[in-house]
């Protein structure tokens, strides 16, 4: 007898016959196939993590590990189109941590309940609950967060700067000395720029938005925080790639000898103890640089949240197994091999990660005193708003830029003139 297959279908017919054909997504007997999208990790922690859900299902289902584009607006994008169109092959997603709100209020993502959000919640650090959190309901459960320290090595600067000005000054004084003296950080016109910002401001005083998130507040501690910007943009302490400078090309710079501090995550860390053996002796870390000497900064939190998609076959099951994804030893495995810190507050006490995590109190300090990006589901027009107006650096006039923005941002939270 000659093997079934399946005909050639019609438009009108394709989402039928995919699911008489076992096409992504479909009902089929035997273990489900959960499809997990989440951002391309080169560490293989999140491909250990969903094999070791996966045996641990003991046959009900197995995890998928399915990359997205490296960029967070790439990822953001390829999600969105799949879930606008119904995608049922998306079970479990990594969301940014500024993407539930508007992943919620279209209807993308299932709400967490009953015991499953109890155990979601218990042990998990507030701040990476609210990155989660829409209209007081949970839609997604914190993988991991994140946050900036500065880098710095000993060698050339043994006691960190406190202050962007005395970051500044430190890395004018080595530029005379002849010696490594750039400051790296994100400058590029992507999410990177948005975070420095909000960073700034918030640790300035004030806010992006309003409490209500319907208007920009901004105002002098904006002006204040492009400043600094500016102020950084025009001093020996500027890459000359600054404008088109990210997270990963700033951790290289310092690795190369050209650098002599950076802002960045804790991934830098694992990255200069394999990349660099001789340069990791004098890797060093300090909390992020205040904008005034009196208040700490406020650093921005980043991080994973993982939500289960509307659309899927097995909501029960991708309920289940994001739990085991994000448990404490998939968390424990994810910051010792991919650097991100956990966003349980137990491990940060834990023999097993300080031992080989030697900052994590300094994480931990930041991320009780995190602040978050505006929280709105037009966030991602906000964030366009503001990457354009600050970009390049050293184009930024405080006053004005600030008051171009302010009009830049009510027409993003109206989305007028933006591509989301």
């Amino acid at each position: 007898m000659p093997k079934r297959r399946c005909p050639r279908p019609q438009l009108v017919l394709l989402a039928f016959l995919l699911t008489a054909c076992g096409g992504t997504g479909s009902a089929t007997t035997g273990p489900a196939t959960l499809d997990w999208y989440n951002f391309p990790d080169d560490s293989g922690a999140l491909q250990q993590a969903a094999d070791v859900c996966s045996r641990a299902a003991g046959g009900r289902y197995t995890i998928r590990y399915d990359k997205l584009p490296r960029t967070a607006d790439g990822q953001r994008q390829q999600l969105v189109r799949r879930l606008a169109a119904h995608d049922a092959g998306v079970d479990i997603m990594g969301l940014d941590v500024t993407w539930a709100p508007e992943f919620a209020e279209a209807g993308w993502i299932r709400e967490w309940t009953g015991a499953q959000k109890d155990e979601v919640t218990a042990d998990t650090l507030p701040a990476a609950l609210e990155t989660a959190t829409w209209k007081d309901r949970l839609y997604a459960a914190p993988y991991n967060s994140n946050t900036q320290l500065l880098w710095y090595r000993d060698d050339l600067t043994p006691t960190p700067p406190r202050t962007w000005t005395e970051l500044l000054a430190q890395a004018d004084a080595l530029a005379k000395q002849g010696k490594p003296h750039y400051v790296e950080v994100q400058g590029a016109q992507y999410e990177g720029l948005t975070v420095w910002f909000n960073t700034l401001v918030s640790s300035a005083g004030g806010s992006v938005l309003t409490p209500d998130a319907s208007a920009p507040a901004l105002g002098p501690p904006a002006v204040t925080a492009a400043g600094v910007i500016r102020d950084l943009a025009r001093s020996p302490a500027a890459d000359p790639s600054l404008a088109n400078q990210m997270e990963d090309q700033d951790r290289l710079a310092l690795e190369s000898g050209t650098a002599a501090f950076e802002v960045n995550y804790p991934f830098v860390y694992p990255a200069m103890k394999a990349d660099r053996p001789d340069l990791f002796p004098h890797f060093r870390w300090a909390p992020y640089p205040a904008v005034t000497p009196d208040r700490p900064a406020a650093v921005t939190i980043g991080g994973i949240d993982l939500a289960v998609g509307a659309y899927g076959h097995h909501p029960d099951l991708a309920h289940e197994a994001t739990l085991c994804l994000r448990n404490r030893d998939n968390q424990l495995v994810n910051a010792l091999k991919g650097g991100l810190p956990p966003s349980l507050r137990s491990l940060y006490t834990a023999p097993e990660l300080t031992d080989s995590y030697p900052f994590a109190a300094d994480v931990l300090t930041a991320l009780d005193n995190a602040s978050l990006r505006p929280r709105t589901p037009a966030y991602q027009n906000v964030s366009i708003a503001i990457a354009h107006a600050l970009s390049p650096p050293s184009a930024v006039d405080p006053e004005r830029t600030v008051a171009d923005l302010s009009g830049q941002i009510k027409d993003a939270l109206g989305s007028k003139g933006l591509i989301p």
